[in-house]
């Protein structure tokens, strides 16, 4: 009896013996460095060598072209919060966003909860209202500035309607240069809303649709309390999109008006292009490391806010 233990014991040993060693750490082969250098190169060598670099250039005044650089240290950052320019593109920002992201949503939520029910030539629909995003702004902004203009298409149309006191030069007019901006955004961008929220609502329990509807739930409770809930996080990732698209927003201010007019219109993108174009390459530098930080900090908090979120979900 205590020699066949002894035989087990023994075998269980040798096959112990046999197993491999696991590594203690996972080193990377020298030929793997290859395939992870160009992305390493283009983040340290074009993304944060040339943020850097905006620093360092912020703190000289330089045009741009010559070899005189004169070092003023935080000058340059002092000029720029006394300029009420570059804060009246910041509200500019704020209005954008604010504005947009709420009708975005609305209409990504309605186009996505209408497409999910039994709709006819839905595929054409979708197609439909995706087109807009794949368009080019340099493509379409010939196009809005027709029908925004005076003689325009808009404009025939409020006067067919009995509204001709309504009629103006939308894009000339400081009082709806914006608005109009804010328009053609939300009609060239109302698609990306719609994907993320009808990919977000494919992911919602069909059982728990159903049992609303046995509840006697009708289309308007169900789509408030059982869908929103679940596609909160794509609200919030479309926050996130929103705000990083209003802070570098440059192609349909600066194609259809300019920033004007009279700066009305105009958003820290095109400040920062009209300064550069005016050699004042020093001030441009340190306009877009102000607003390097902005959007560093508005996606941080809104991180921070999503995860708060989250946790308190988790814990009830």
């Amino acid at each position: 009896m205590n020699a066949q233990r002894h035989q087990s014991r023994s075998s269980e040993l040798v096959g112990l013996a046999k197993v491999p060693a696991r590594p203690s750490r996972v080193q990377l082969a020298p030929h793997g460095y290859l395939w992870i250098f160009p992305a390493f190169a283009l983040c340290v060598g074009v993304i944060y060598y040339c943020v850097g670099y905006s620093v360092y250039i912020s703190t000289l005044s330089w045009d741009g072209l010559s070899s005189y650089q004169q070092d003023v240290g935080l000058e340059n950052y002092q000029k720029l919060f006394a300029d009420p320019l570059f804060w009246s593109s910041l509200w500019h920002t704020v209005v954008f966003f604010v504005v947009v992201f709420t009708l975005q949503t609305l209409l990504g939520i309605v186009f996505a909860a209408i497409l999910h029910s039994k709709v006819k030539l839905a595929v054409i629909y979708k197609v439909l209202i995706f087109l807009p995003v794949v368009i080019a702004p340099a493509i379409m902004a010939p196009v809005h500035r027709n029908v925004l203009s005076k003689d325009g298409a808009l404009n025939s149309i409020l006067s067919s309607l009995g509204l001709g006191d309504f009629t103006r030069s939308w894009l000339a007019d400081t009082s709806t240069s914006l608005w109009a901006i804010i328009g053609v955004q939300i009609w060239s961008s109302a698609g990306v809303a719609f994907i993320l929220f009808f990919a977000a609502m494919s992911q919602v329990d069909l059982e728990t649709l159903e049992a609303a509807r046995i509840d006697g739930a009708g289309n308007v409770r169900t789509l408030l309390y059982i869908v929103m809930p679940e596609v909160k996080g794509t609200v919030i990732a479309l926050a996130v999109l929103n705000a990083m698209a209003a802070l570098r927003l440059f192609d349909f201010p600066y194609l259809l008006t300019r920033g004007g007019p009279v700066y009305s219109s105009e958003f820290p993108g095109v400040f920062i292009y009209r300064e550069y174009a005016a050699a004042h390459a020093g001030y441009s530098s340190a306009a877009s490391v102000v607003l390097l930080v902005i959007a560093l900090g508005a996606s941080v908090l809104m991180t921070m806010r999503h995860r708060r979120s989250l946790r308190a979900e988790q814990g009830r």
